[in-house]
């Protein structure tokens, strides 16, 4: 029986294949986004970078380290952090926010100075944004507020154990920032920080001012029964105390209002 033969075309060469245009399109949407995505981690990692400059800055500042009045320069800075000029116009630009810095066209940035009565009166308004705000705030959540306290207060007697007076500020900060923060209020927030960060700088910069770090963090305490307890006038009363005891401006500081 003969074998089956199978006959076969001829063969066929093929040659090199190019890519369609929308082969080609998605190619370029891939790499557009590629980039996309890399100058999205650069920016990221610059504005990390940012903070930390700016977290150092402002140690340095509310200590002392640098003087009120003094001159800071991008360009020592940007050599001190091994960034971009760019990175320290970032941190200069959020302590200027805060008010510790003042940047000036042409004439480039100083350190805020430290003077009792811009002091005093950011204490005034300190007294009334949080007096009123822990009604606000205990209105809402009431004594389930004196958990997050009683952390940020346990962090406070750390650091003071520790020797730690700029962390110390740092918990002391949010403590009343967390307790304000409860009163539904977000654009009196940065108002209040920066009383708070003024008010903490110059107590430190005046030895006059001063007390024992591990007093200083255990003076909340009658904040966290107040409002423990769910009295609201015994938690504005605690804090009204403790805001105009903070640094020592005579009893006239609120004229006696709670």
């Amino acid at each position: 029986m003969a074998a089956e033969t199978f006959s076969q075309g001829p063969s066929q060469t093929q040659g090199p294949q190019t890519e369609g245009p929308r082969s080609q399109g998605a190619k370029a949407m891939g790499a557009k986004a590629q980039a996309a995505k890399t100058q999205a981690t650069v920016r990221a990692f610059a504005s990390r970078r940012s903070h930390v400059i700016y977290r150092s800055l402002q140690r340095e500042i509310v200590l002392g380290m640098l003087a009120p009045r003094s001159a800071l320069l991008e360009l020592e800075l940007a050599n001190r952090f091994e960034v971009s000029q760019g990175t320290v116009r970032e941190a200069l630009l959020l302590l200027q926010e805060e008010g510790l810095v003042h940047r000036m066209a042409h004439r480039g940035t100083v350190i805020a100075d430290c003077r009792a009565e811009d002091a005093e009166e950011l204490i005034r308004l300190r007294h009334d944004i949080e007096c009123r705000g822990v009604r606000r705030a205990m209105a809402r959540r009431g004594g389930a507020l004196a958990e997050d306290l009683r952390r940020h207060l346990g962090a406070m007697q750390a650091a003071a154990a520790a020797g730690d007076e700029y962390l110390l500020s740092v918990h002391d900060r949010a403590f009343h920032t967390g307790l304000f923060e409860q009163a539904d209020l977000p654009p009196v927030q940065p108002m209040l920080a920066r009383c708070l960060i003024h008010a903490h700088r110059f107590k430190i910069l005046h030895p006059e001012q001063q007390r024992d770090l591990l007093e200083t963090a255990n003076r909340h305490q009658g904040i966290i029964e107040a409002v423990a307890a769910g009295d609201a006038e015994a938690a504005v009363s605690a804090l009204s105390h403790h805001i105009t005891t903070i640094v020592d401006f005579g009893p006239s500081v609120i004229g006696g209002a709670a």
